[in-house]
């Protein structure tokens, strides 16, 4: 199996730093085509309704190279398992998001680009996550992801809430009561868009083990007591009705609407979801905290974020190299970050997180608190994703116990960490 290791950088480093929509070739910057009509299939790993598709849209009007076609395809909720069935039978998109795994899963589907023109600036800060021994990275950053706990200030500030004080999930946990006697939900999530019940654990876990502990999961070895630890809070908030009522039937649109309404407190989600939340209320106020943690100081989690690789067996790699070195210039680029609430993944490109900036100015370009990567992407075996977000729904939902979850988890992890 693919071999894991640590990687916590500072934010110092990061600081530094279908629908079928099919777009007929334009001149632009992405350069010539080849020979004839060539038409590039790009999974976006964006949803039909995610602004960023919008954005990402207006970009490929002027990026596609001559005679030559984009289909951008939005995301569908079984894209990670469509992308390993497609891995199996050698049929892979000619770009494609690499949702976190450009590395370690699919970086020898993918084209090296380290030597491509606008390689000198990618950020360093994404080294850990991205480049292998060799020094060699397999998918252009949009962005530099950088996520903690997605909030409402007014919301937070109506309830007596200050989020730079919630440095422990003791006093984050008194926060939720504050909120919930306000009559705002304080935490919301969604077993239908399935992923967010999974981000609720991938987030706490990134700080509730111990190095021994992580050397553990390196080793083999689930380290349940730690991972019990984290689904006892989260079983306390759902026991305590903090979780939203709605948990098996919303939607992330609708949290993100409901977080612009202000009726939600948090949401633990990257930041892109702001931009929904300021579709339904433009004048929101929104800012991002650190995760409290359980062993440690607080921290964010993130690492490699939006990116977008080429395969490299595939017909047109020409032209989809000649489109992501367009994606790269820095007006593009600093373009599609924005839109998803993050710092760029290239250095010459400006950071502009519109409502996020004030927190991205006070909590994270200081560089006070550690970056975390999410946990799953570095200590469990390729395909324990699904595991993490049902036993984790489980537990909110009130159908699964803390203990029962966590076995549920150590026997998927034994089962698959050979393979």
């Amino acid at each position: 199996m693919t071999s894991r290791r640590a990687r916590t950088t500072t934010l110092v480093a990061v600081g530094i730093a279908s629908l079928g929509l099919i777009l007929a070739g334009c001149a632009g910057g992405g350069g010539g085509g080849g020979e004839g009509t060539a038409t590039l299939e790009m999974q976006t790993g964006l949803g039909a309704t995610d602004p960023t598709l919008a954005v990402l849209k207006d970009i490929t009007k002027t990026c596609t190279p001559a005679n030559t076609k984009i289909d951008l395809v939005p995301m569908t909720n079984t894209y990670e398992a469509d992308m390993k069935t497609r891995m199996a039978s050698g049929d892979l998109p000619d770009i494609w998001s690499t949702h976190g795994w450009s590395l370690l899963r699919y970086s020898s589907f993918l084209e090296p680009l380290n030597t491509q023109p606008w390689a000198k600036n990618f950020n360093k800060a994404l080294a850990p996550a991205m480049e292998n021994k060799d020094g060699q990275f397999f998918a252009l950053p949009i962005n530099t992801d950088v996520s903690g706990i997605l909030y409402n200030k007014d919301t937070l500030q109506k309830a007596g809430v200050d989020p730079s004080t919630l440095t422990t999930w003791d006093a984050f946990t008194a926060a939720l009561g504050k909120l919930k006697a306000a009559g705002v939900t304080p935490i919301s999530s969604s077993s239908k868009d399935s992923w967010m019940a999974g981000n609720v654990a991938d987030f706490m876990a990134s700080g509730a083990f111990t190095d021994a502990d992580l050397q553990q999961f390196t080793d083999g070895t689930f380290s349940e007591s730690g991972y019990t630890t984290m689904l006892d809070e989260v079983q306390k908030w759902a026991k305590a009705g903090d979780f939203n009522p709605d948990f098996s039937s919303i939607t992330m649109d609708e949290i993100g609407r409901g977080l612009g309404k202000g009726d939600v407190g948090f949401v633990f989600v990257q930041n892109s979801l702001a931009n929904t939340a300021l579709e339904q209320n433009p004048d929101a106020k929104l800012g991002f905290m650190p995760i409290p943690a359980f062993t440690g100081s607080p921290y964010f989690v993130g690492g490699e974020g939006t990116a977008y690789g080429t395969w490299n067996k595939g017909k047109h790699k020409k032209q989809a190299l000649a489109y992501l070195a367009c994606l790269a210039e820095p007006d593009n680029l600093g373009k599609l970050a924005k839109a998803l609430g993050s710092i760029p993944g290239l250095t010459d490109a400006t950071t502009d997180m519109g409502a996020l900036q004030d927190s991205y100015e006070s909590v994270v370009e200081p560089g006070t608190y550690p970056l975390h990567p999410y946990f799953d992407r570095v200590y469990l075996p390729n395909g324990m994703w699904d595991t993490m977000v049902t036993t984790t729904g489980a537990v909110i939902s009130g159908q699964s116990q803390p203990k029962a979850a966590t076995a549920q988890m150590t026997q998927q992890f034994t089962s698959l960490f050979t393979k």
